[in-house]
């Protein structure tokens, strides 16, 4: 049945954006507005580089708060997901409401996984060659 993968995918979209709805107050509530940049991560305290994932949480908390291009500074996969995820739930969302006259949503690519690793790995490297050919910290 053509679909079913991108049909299930949207039924775990519905479960994220619901978990989401009741996370995103409690993260603005405990962890927005601290200092995240006293960095817990292991990878940092024993090798002195960044992780693939430093950032993360503060682009999560730039873009709740608006900040696009500082969430992109921080980790630009939050953002890049967060776009894939809104254009795949609000073109199945219109897609179910036979809207635009769609009977089908934006179908699943393995580019968007590839995208996500490429994403991951500039990141970490442009990051570390910073640090360790320009002395600059980011955390």
């Amino acid at each position: 049945m053509q679909g079913t993968l991108e049909k299930e995918l949207y039924r775990i979209g519905l479960v994220i954006l619901g978990a989401a709805t009741a996370a995103i107050p409690l993260f603005l509530l405990f962890v927005s507005g601290r200092d995240l940049s006293q960095s817990q991560c292991l990878f940092w305290r024993f090798f002195g580089l960044y992780c693939p994932g430093c950032g993360g949480t503060r682009s999560v908390d730039a873009l709740l708060h608006g900040h696009m291009l500082q969430a992109l500074w921080y980790h630009p996969l939050v953002p890049y997901m967060a776009g894939v995820y809104l254009a795949f739930m609000i073109s199945w969302t219109a897609a179910k409401l036979h809207l635009f006259g769609l009977n089908m949503g934006m179908k699943f690519r393995p580019g968007y996984m590839y995208g996500m690793l490429v994403i991951i790995g500039f990141n970490f490297l442009l990051k570390n060659v910073l640090r360790m050919c320009f002395d600059i910290v980011m955390i």
